[in-house]
């Protein structure tokens, strides 16, 4: 990941402030400071960059400690070899570089990994695919944190609006809380949209239960507890007033627009590879064929465009272990080497 932005004190804070929140958030974070966090978040797009490219860093010293050449479990000897020149000069950029790695690799090995990861929308809309196999698409300037727990799945939207593709997984419900309101599924496909006035849920697949329970109107009055929302439908939830949803059907036709600014580019972050292979299928006429059970669990790693195919084609052959096949002009087989 890139930087989030031109190297200045100003920036140097927001990273420090950002380095400070990942630790923070990995011993757990009390309710209040929690608030804390989001309200971060939501006061500058930049807070969220900072966080994401911190945490991105940790994961990829995580993904080191997995490692293996050639995925064996015996190293190889040539690693430990004694070097046939000795580097007798460190240059301060390397010192400092080395003091950094050796730092964060402590840090790592002493912490565990983190259940909660911010979804932060910039200036490139990306499409993020967790780790259960569902997805998350942020608008421009939204901001989403997810945290995932033996129980359940949630999301908070601090700010905007995110479209959701959730994995069935009936022991762990999915619940996007967004200005109060939690809209609850177990696999289905939804947006939220939150503002200043209303809480408005589209659902594109499935159905939801939408919960208003957790917040009071400007009079102090309760809310209604829940109205079930379903596919082809939009609940819309004041936040000013004590009235019930408002459910509409809405048209094929408005659905489109209403979520044009879907974004083309799927993020991979340790996604298995069978989630990975579906978000492709689900967008083009060429379908990828997982011939191998085994495959399936394999995380994948990538940022590519949902419709190049070709490009994610080249990416899977390039991978250890993995032989792809041209079956025909539609069919692309995935399958091991043997």
């Amino acid at each position: 990941m890139k930087r989030p932005e031109p190297e200045s004190p100003e920036a140097e804070r927001r990273s420090q402030t950002a380095a400070d929140w990942l630790v923070r958030r990995d011993r757990g974070l009390t309710a209040s400071e929690q608030d804390e966090f989001l309200q971060w978040l939501a006061a500058d797009l930049r807070h969220g960059e900072w966080f994401a490219l911190h945490r991105s860093i940790v994961g990829d010293f995580a993904a080191l400690a997995h490692w293996r050449p050639e995925h064996s479990e015996e190293p190889n000897p040539d690693l430990l070899a004694a070097s046939p020149r000795r580097i007798r000069w460190f240059t301060p950029a390397l010192l400092a570089a080395a003091a950094a790695i050796a730092l964060a690799a402590v840090w790592w090995r002493s912490t565990p990994v983190p259940t909660s990861v911010a979804v932060v929308a910039s200036a490139e809309l990306k499409r993020r695919i967790l780790e259960d196999g569902s997805s998350v698409e942020p608008n421009h300037d939204a901001i989403v944190t997810m945290e995932f727990t033996a129980t359940e799945r949630r999301a908070t939207l601090v700010r905007g609006e995110a479209l959701f593709t959730v994995a069935k997984d009936s022991s762990r419900p999915f619940i996007v809380r967004a200005g109060g309101v939690d809209v609850r599924a177990v696999g289905t496909a939804f947006s939220v949209r939150l503002d200043a006035a209303a809480v408005d849920v589209l659902v594109t697949e499935g159905r939801v239960a939408v919960d208003q329970s957790n917040v009071s109107g400007s009079n102090g009055a309760p809310r209604t507890p829940s109205a079930e929302v379903s596919s082809g439908h939009r609940a819309t939830v004041s936040r000013t007033s004590t009235e019930p949803p408002q459910i509409v059907a809405v048209s094929p036709q408005a659905t489109a627009h209403l979520l044009n600014w879907q974004p083309t580019l799927l993020d991979f972050s340790s996604a298995p590879l069978s989630a990975a292979v579906a978000e492709f299928n689900r967008s083009n006429r060429v379908q990828f064929i997982l011939a191998d059970a085994e495959l399936a669990a394999m995380p994948v790693v990538a940022s590519i465009r949902s419709d190049n195919v070709e490009g994610f084609a080249k990416f899977l052959a390039a991978a250890p272990g993995i032989r792809i096949e041209r079956r025909s002009a539609t069919e692309i087989v995935v399958n091991r080497k043997r």
